[in-house]
C-alpha cells in the first residue's frame, strides 16, 4: 500500500505545484467560498506586516488569525507554498493511518461478534470482508489530497488547511489510543477556531473504550478518566494562550479572534449561513439570533453523543459535518476534510436514499457559486438574494447527505441486531421505520 500512496502524493504534490505557478492562483485567493476573512492569506500578509513595524497586528480589524499562525509564518512566509502543500500531506496520511488501523479494530470487533453467533444468519451480507476494507484508507486519502476544494483552499493559501491537518492530527491520536497527544491536538484545534471543542464527547468515548472503561454515570472509572482526560485538554488550552500572550505580550488576540468569531462583525458573502440573514437582521435582534445560530454547533454535540456513544468514529464524522455547516465563517476546506471520510462508510451505500439527488445539488451549487457571484458583483444583472439562494440550497444539501448516512448507520446497526428481513408475528414482511 506504500506505493500507490507514494504516487498519489506524488500526484498531489505536483497539482498543487502546478496551480501555484499558474496565473489562477491570484483569482482563487479572491474566492469567497475558498477564503473568510478569518484564514485568508491577504490578511496574514497585513498582519505580518504590523508585526514587522512594531505595531500588534490585532489593533485594527484586518488580521484574525491565532498568534501561533502569525509567528509561525514570520519565519516561514518565503516558504508558505510548501508549508501548505506539507499540511495537506500531513492530514492525507494522519487520516490514512487513523483509518487503516480503525477499520483493523472493525474487523477485530466483528470476527469476534461472528464467532460468538451474535449477528442474526440472514444478516451475513452485511458483514464486511477484508478485500472490501483493504483500499479504503488509500480511498480516503485520494479523497482528501484529490477533492477540488482541498485543492482550491491550498492554492488559495487558506490557513484551514493548517486547521485541519491539527483536526487530522487530532483523530489519528485518538484512533491509536494516546490520550496525552488527543488532548494537545484537541486544545490546538479549539485555539485555532473554538469550534473544535465539541470533538471532545466522541474523543472521550473512543478512549474509553479502548481501555474498557463504560460509559455509566454511577462508575468512578468514568469520572476518573474525564477528570483527567479534562485536565490534559484545559491545561494544553491554558498553556497555548499563555504562550500567545508571552509572544503578543498583550491580550488583544482574544477579542480578535474569538470575539471576530462569535460576535460574526464581518458580513463578507461566503458559503455558510450567516452573512446574508444578519446583513438583514434589525439591530437590536441580532444578539438573539447570533446566540440561536451559534449555538447549533453545539448543542447537537450531546444527543449525537448519546445516540452514537457505541461508535465514536462516526460521532467525529458528523460532528465534523455539523462544524463545517454551522460554523459562522465556513469555506470549502472545512467541507474537504468530512468529505474525505465517506469511503469509510461505503458498507453503508445500500442504505443511502438520497445520495445520487443529494450529490447532483452539490456539484451544481459549486459550479453555480462563480457563476452568480459574477452576475452579482461584476454584471450587476442579479442581487445578493441570487447568491445566498445557491449557498442556502448548497447548505441544505450538506445537511440532506449528513442526515442520510446518519439514517443508513442506524438502520445497519438495526439490522445488524434484528435481521436484515424483518417479520411481522402473522409472519409478513414488515417495514422498518426509525423514529
Amino acid at each position: 500500500m506504500a506505493a500507490p500512496l507514494t504516487l498519489l502524493l506524488i500526484l498531489a504534490v505536483t497539482i498543487r505545484a502546478a496551480l501555484f505557478r499558474s496565473s489562477l492562483a491570484d483569482l482563487i485567493a479572491e474566492r469567497v467560498e475558498v477564503v473568510s476573512p478569518l484564514n485568508a492569506w491577504k490578511r496574514v500578509v497585513e498582519g505580518l506586516a504590523l508585526l514587522d513595524l512594531g505595531v500588534s497586528p490585532y489593533s485594527g480589524d484586518v488580521f484574525h488569525e491565532t498568534p501561533l499562525i502569525i509567528y509561525l509564518f514570520h519565519f516561514l512566509v518565503d516558504y508558505a507554498e510548501i508549508t501548505f502543500i506539507i499540511a495537506d500531506v500531513i492530514t492525507a496520511v494522519a487520516l490514512y493511518i487513523a483509518v487503516k488501523d480503525y477499520n483493523k479494530q472493525v474487523f477485530r470487533k466483528q470476527k469476534y461478534a461472528l464467532e460468538a453467533d451474535r449477528y442474526p444468519l440472514d444478516c451475513l451480507e452485511l458483514i464486511r470482508g477484508p478485500n472490501e476494507m483493504y483500499y479504503i484508507p488509500l480511498k480516503v486519502a485520494m479523497f482528501y489530497l484529490l477533492n477540488p476544494f482541498t485543492i482550491l483552499s491550498c492554492v488559495a493559501k487558506s490557513t484551514c488547511g493548517l486547521n485541519n491537518a491539527v483536526i487530522a492530527l487530532f483523530i489519528l491520536s485518538t484512533i491509536k489510543g494516546n490520550v496525552l497527544l488527543s488532548a494537545i491536538f484537541l486544545a490546538l484545534a479549539t485555539y485555532q477556531s473554538i469550534y473544535p471543542l465539541t470533538l471532545c464527547a466522541p474523543a472521550m468515548l473512543y478512549l474509553m473504550q479502548r481501555q474498557y472503561i463504560p460509559v455509566n454515570f454511577r462508575r468512578p472509572s468514568f469520572w476518573w478518566f474525564t477528570a483527567q482526560y479534562a485536565f490534559m485538554y484545559l491545561g494544553s488550552l491554558f498553556v497555548i494562550i499563555a504562550l500567545s500572550f508571552f509572544l503578543l505580550g498583550s491580550w488583544d488576540f482574544l477579542s480578535s479572534v474569538y470575539g471576530f468569531i462569535l460576535s460574526v462583525p464581518d458580513l463578507t458573502p461566503n458559503i455558510g449561513l450567516f452573512w446574508y440573514f444578519f446583513a438583514e437582521m434589525f439591530e437590536h435582534f441580532r444578539l438573539f439570533f447570533l446566540c440561536v445560530f451559534q449555538i447549533n454547533v453545539f448543542f447537537y454535540t450531546i444527543p449525537l453523543s448519546i445516540k452514537l456513544k457505541e461508535h465514536p468514529v462516526f460521532l467525529i464524522f458528523m460532528q465534523l459535518a455539523v462544524i463545517s455547516i454551522f460554523k459562522s465563517y465556513p469555506t470549502v476546506g472545512d467541507i474537504a476534510l468530512y468529505l474525505a471520510f465517506l469511503p469509510v462508510w461505503t458498507h453503508l451505500y445500500r442504505f443511502l436514499r438520497n445520495i445520487f439527488l443529494v450529490s447532483c445539488i452539490l456539484l451544481a451549487c459549486s459550479a453555480l457559486f462563480p457563476v452568480l457571484w459574477h452576475l452579482w458583483i461584476y454584471a450587476g444583472s442579479a442581487n445578493s438574494n441570487f447568491y445566498y439562494a445557491i449557498t442556502l440550497l448548497f447548505n441544505v444539501a450538506q445537511i440532506l447527505l449528513v442526515s442520510d448516512y446518519f439514517y443508513a448507520y442506524l438502520r445497519r446497526e438495526h439490522h445488524l441486531s434484528y435481521g436484515l428481513y424483518l417479520k411481522r408475528k402473522d409472519g409478513s414482511e414488515a417495514t422498518l421505520v426509525l423514529k
